[in-house]
């Protein structure tokens, strides 16, 4: 029988979760040798998640996340070197080495921040899945958030705008059960966090996030809704991170029965387990070579940091207000030189008129006589 996947596809995401996995253990090296300093947080064992969700949606749709964020802008095709030299600091990150491990930011893939402010990026990603719908736009808005923000008032304010206005954006929780370090049964009064969705009439699931092809699968379907005009997904991956919610953190509160058992559950060897069994003649050699050359890509990265220069201290002053006119700095230009031909562009929506009703009046009288509330 002919597998649902094509080989393409699985070796890709096998190659990407793999890329995240070892970067995400040399990033931990790197913090406890002091190269990368304030907080870092480490996205091991979610990997199924942000290469199951990219693979399933395009290029030029929209991403942002929180302020666990290497893994999305490496999924979506951003430079190693380049963020590994923004953790450490330097003047040849994506962000002049001003933003660090919390603030990845990469405009030419579409990758829109990570955010420190626990539930910050939510409305924005209404905001930008509502700039999409206002230019006439197919793109999806994607946004990442950790189960502790589900808590957050943005949350619930956010979703009622994003329903009424059936904004085309994914909401992904990467419930990985502890928050910052207590478990989310523990503080909620429904830790089921997609059942919120109901109390805005919005679409909700659960899906297995340590499985990166429902992941896939998911998201796919998640995508061609939003495209078609029905309004925003919930979406809660349970997922499950191997290490502390920071470096900073001994993960105390949970046992290390627990954790090796859920390593057990590793996303990265079942999806060569799978790959294996789909009649494509795959060895553990080819899964091997790929290993090698992604563990060669992050040791160019670390020393890719490594000998970048410092930022000058006139940075301080560049970057924090932007003159009329003055065009886009491509980070890759400014520090690879390479041509970058496809820098997004945008109408500046003074052109633009909505083309839809805002505050629908007769959808809401019938809601009114729906609800009992007039007659």
């Amino acid at each position: 029988m002919a597998s649902a996947y094509s080989k393409d596809l699985l070796l890709t995401m096998y190659r990407k979760m793999y890329l995240l996995r070892r970067f995400e253990e040399r990033a931990g090296q790197q913090y406890t040798l002091g190269k990368i300093a304030g907080f870092c947080h480490l996205y091991i064992g979610q990997e199924a998640v942000a290469v199951g969700c990219n693979e399933a949606i395009r290029p030029d749709d929209y991403m942002l996340s929180a302020y666990r964020d290497h893994g999305q802008p490496l999924a979506r095709g951003s430079d190693a070197g380049m963020i590994m030299a923004e953790l450490f600091g330097r003047g040849s990150g994506y962000s002049k080495g001003k933003g660090g491990s919390m603030h990845i930011f990469d405009i030419e893939h579409h990758f829109y921040g990570g955010y420190g402010i626990v539930g910050g990026q939510i409305p924005l990603a209404a905001g930008m899945a509502f700039a999409a719908r206002y230019r006439n736009e197919d793109r999806v808005t994607v946004c990442f958030f950790g189960d502790a923000a589900a808590n957050q008032g943005a949350f619930h304010e956010t979703f009622n705008m994003a329903q009424k206005w059936k904004l085309p954006v994914i909401y992904i929780c990467e419930n990985n059960r502890y928050g910052m370090g207590t478990a989310i049964a523990r503080t909620s009064a429904v830790p089921e966090i997609h059942k919120r969705a109901s109390a805005y009439g919005m679409r909700g699931e659960a899906v297995d996030g340590m499985d990166v092809l429902k992941m896939y699968e998911a998201v796919k379907d998640a995508a061609e809704y939003c495209r078609a005009g029905k309004g925003p997904v919930l979406m809660e991956a349970n997922t499950y991170r191997f290490r502390g919610h920071s470096m900073a953190d001994p993960a105390n509160y949970r046992t290390k029965q627990e954790v090796e058992d859920e390593r057990k559950n590793d996303p990265i060897p079942k999806l060569r387990e799978f790959a294996m069994k789909q009649g494509f003649n795959l060895s553990d050699a080819d899964f091997e070579a790929i290993e090698e050359e992604e563990k060669r890509a992050v040791d160019a990265a670390v020393k890719f940091a490594d000998e970048s220069p410092e930022p000058s201290v006139e940075e301080l002053w560049r970057d924090t207000i932007v003159e009329p006119g003055e065009e886009d700095v491509r980070p890759r230009e400014r520090v690879l030189g390479v041509k970058v031909t496809n820098w997004p562009k945008y109408p500046s929506g003074q052109e633009l008129k909505v083309t839809w009703d805002l505050e629908p009046r007769a959808e809401a009288e019938q809601a009114d006589k729906k609800a009992g509330l007039s007659r």
